[in-house]
Formats: structure tokens, sequence, C-alpha cells
């Protein structure tokens, strides 16, 4: 199964205040959903500062993330025997995601990623530009999440 990338379609101008460069004070002053306080239960797996507003965590687990510009989160696989995977709704800024052995692709406002199961995979902000996406955690059979390795510092830093 192959990660798709949906843009979303929209005019520039009713995109274009939330797929600009932009500060984590504009997210916060903007954000439909509460930007939550920092992600400290998770900062190990972060290379930077991220904040985590969990919107819901019954029938569908929905996180509403937000990373300061060149935050990202580590490699990481959402494992499942069945279903599973997750999805990211692009709500703000700028960023990148990317899977294992593939080039990372550019993320924008209005755009959705669907991320199989079972596939290594890292995603997070661009570095001159905060950025905010709507975590879903697909609902599965016998799922888990796998920690991996930081994103390599030299590859990230060469994003443009």
């Amino acid at each position: 199964m192959k990660m798709k990338i949906i843009t979303a379609g929209l005019s520039a101008a009713k995109t274009k205040k939330g797929s600009d460069d932009m500060d984590l004070d504009t997210i916060k002053e903007t954000s439909t959903f509460p930007v939550g306080g920092e992600n400290v239960n998770y900062a190990q797996y972060f290379d930077g500062k991220s904040y985590l507003h969990m919107i819901s965590t019954e029938q569908v687990v929905i996180g509403n993330v937000t990373f300061e510009p060149g935050c990202r989160n580590h490699w990481h696989i959402h494992h499942a025997d069945k279903g599973g995977g997750q999805m990211l709704l692009v709500t703000a800024g700028r960023g990148w995601y990317q899977e294992w052995g593939k080039p990372a692709q550019a993320l924008k406002a209005g755009d959705v990623v669907h991320i199989p199961a079972n596939v290594k995979h890292w995603h997070g902000a661009a570095k001159d530009s905060a950025f905010q996406h709507i975590a879903v955690e697909v609902p599965g059979e016998h799922t888990s999440n796998e920690w991996c390795e930081p994103v390599d510092e030299n590859e990230y830093n060469q994003l443009p």
C-alpha cells in the first residue's frame, strides 16, 4: 500500500493564511483547536519542541499536534495486523513527511497524508515555519507504535 498526499485544491486566497510560513504565535492565535501544552510525554521522540492537545480519546484517537520551526518527530512505525496506520490533516504552516527510502514530501495547509500501517516514516515542521496537523489514529487490530532513530540532522538541514 502506498502513502498518498491529497492536496485540498482550494483557491490560493482561501489557503494563504494557513499555508504560508508561520510563527508559533500566529498558529496559536488562529488555530481552530487548542494548541495544548508542551508535549512532554513524547518529548524524547522529537527534535525540537512540540505541543499536543487531544481532541478525542474515544472511538477514534485524534490529536492536534503543533511543531515549532525545525521540530520533527523521530522515525516511527504504526504497527497493526489489520487496518491501522495514521492520517495527517495539515491545518497550518509548512512541514515535511517522509517514508523510509523515499524523498521527503512538502506539506502545507489543506494537505491530507494517508500513512498505511507498518510504514516507517517521520513528519514535522520546516526549518523556517511552525507547523500544525491533526493526527488521526486509524483503528486496527493489534496496533502499537514503535519509535525509532532521530531523523538525520544533515539530511533534514538539506530540505528547502
